[in-house]
């Protein structure tokens, strides 16, 4: 259990604030049941319709109001990055010639990259002693916090994307949110020698996405899937088309589907057989993760992942090691999954999630608590 009470009270105080901005009619899409396991275990970064208030149907007070909910669970250069992430949807819009389509879920709105549709949702009652929680997401932006006993017990999953992940800028500057999930990878599977990239290195192609997507519990065995079923769509001749030929770009084989396949012996190279100086650049890529966390939460999470815990952490490749080859790489130990993926449009579309297999929603500390609520 991360000991952040600080970082509750701001968090109690901003949900409290914008739920009382709210009409009754916004509150009742906006707040639901905290023991609804299988809406809060819900999550996409994808364009979806979920659960709970979107931007779109709030005035601009209660619009701030909700980003100030979302600041209080970031780090301020994450929430810098995530508002970043945000405006990036008009760039995509632009990009891919302003098409007028449905939002997946929606019949009332026709613009798929659409800034407005992230979503904000607060599970239970914000402050006490019972287990509350809040939800933000949106297309790459996904937040998710469990609290339970005036404590932060899970801010997992937590997913940051970008599309495009290099966005040109007048005077020649580039933007890249995810620089730094990018490069630190790319630069520790190059510092690895001979041997020790060989074991890191577990498969010739990167897969299409990261292999758990947004399943709401992680299992053994979960292995790459069409996104367009995580989005509600089904199978077709075209999507299936589709799919194989972007499988024949990216040179994808059944053997690269089983290589990256999640198994309950982590992939790859563990921490404990790295050098020393590799050893750091892989603890600079984690905090790379739990930096996007207030500083308490942040500082604590890096705590728990530091000397065992840290050498049991195992680092997986795939693909190529060049910038602008398809890319992808996993972090795995116990209590801790990190997963990245650069393969799409042309590899300018990452996506990046940190999870905790046996924690993510809270899911082991909220076992207990309804164990001892039993027992009384």
């Amino acid at each position: 259990m991360t000991a952040t009470p600080a970082t509750v009270e701001v968090m109690t105080a901003a949900a409290t604030g914008w739920l009382e901005s709210l009409g009754r009619d916004q509150r009742a899409k906006a707040q639901l049941a905290f023991d609804d396991e299988a809406e809060r275990r819900r999550f996409f970064y994808t364009p979806n319709e979920r659960g709970g208030l979107p931007i779109s149907e709030m005035d601009p007070p209660q619009w701030q109001r909700a980003m100030q909910l979302v600041a209080s669970g970031l780090s301020r250069p994450a929430f810098n990055t995530a508002t970043a992430i945000m405006g990036i949807e008009h760039a995509l819009d632009a990009r891919e010639g302003w098409l007028e389509r449905p939002y997946p879920g929606r019949d009332d709105r026709s613009r798929f990259r659409d800034p407005e549709l992230y979503f904000v949702t607060i599970f239970g009652e914000p402050g006490g002693e019972a287990p509350w929680g809040w939800r933000f997401g949106g297309h790459h932006v996904c937040l998710q916090y469990t609290i339970a006993r005036g404590r932060v017990v899970s801010p997992t999953p937590t997913f940051f994307g970008s599309h495009p992940a290099d966005l040109e800028l007048h005077g020649g500057n580039v933007l890249r949110p995810l620089a730094g999930e990018e490069d630190l990878g790319r630069e520790l599977v190059r510092a690895l020698d001979g041997e020790r990239r060989a074991r890191a290195v577990i498969a010739a192609h990167a897969p299409q996405d990261i292999v758990t997507q947004n399943a709401p519990r992680i299992v053994d065995g979960m292995e790459p899937a069409p996104a367009w079923r995580m989005m509600g769509f089904e199978d077709s001749p075209a999507r299936l088309e589709g799919m194989r030929r972007e499988r024949q770009r990216l040179g994808l084989t059944a053997d690269d589907d089983l290589a990256v396949r999640l198994r309950p012996r982590p992939a790859g190279l563990p921490a404990s057989e790295m050098t020393a100086a590799q050893r750091a650049i892989l603890a600079s890529l984690i905090r790379r993760y739990t930096e996007r966390m207030p500083d308490d939460v942040a500082a604590e999470e890096t705590r728990r992942l530091t000397g065992q815990a840290l050498a049991e952490i195992h680092f997986a490749w795939a693909g190529g090691l060049e910038r602008g080859e398809p890319h992808y790489y996993r972090l795995h130990g116990p209590r801790f999954l990190v997963e990245y993926d650069n393969t799409q449009d042309h590899v300018n579309h990452i996506h990046s999630v940190w999870r905790d297999p046996e924690g993510d929603f809270g899911a082991d500390v909220l076992a207990q608590h309804y164990a001892r609520s039993h027992a009384r």
